[in-house]
């Protein structure tokens, strides 16, 4: 609809709301509100994947979204460890090829390169 105010007359898109407590729709144009209670989710014990999609101080228990890498070069088979979010291009040691590429938050691994998450 169209709200009058103090500057003048504009229009308002149609209202949805989105709630990560409970997923609640607002859907336009409809009489009823469709809302789905995540009420059957286990608090004290969340699945992984509901887990994964918070951000990182969010979780029940704070965990970083980074992590280090082993990477082997698609050219001679050598493997490096590279940090997940590195702010600086790798290279191999051997032959010298870029292994990645970083960007705003994540590393880009080279085409063809393959990488396995370390361990502790």
């Amino acid at each position: 609809g169209e709200v009058e105010g103090r500057v003048g007359r504009r229009r308002i898109a149609p209202p949805q709301v989105w709630d990560r407590a409970c997923t609640c729709v607002v859907v336009p144009r409809v009489s009823s509100v469709a809302m789905v209670l995540q009420a059957d989710v286990d608090l004290l014990h969340p699945p992984k994947e509901l887990e994964k999609q918070k951000h990182k101080k969010k979780r029940l228990v704070q965990s970083p979204n980074s992590f280090f890498m082993d990477v082997k070069c698609q050219g001679c088979f050598t493997i490096t460890t590279v940090f997940s979010h590195s702010q600086t291009v790798v290279v191999c040691s051997s032959c010298s090829a870029v292994l990645c590429q970083p960007t705003g938050g994540r590393a880009r691994l080279t085409e063809g390169c393959s990488f396995r998450r370390k361990v502790d």
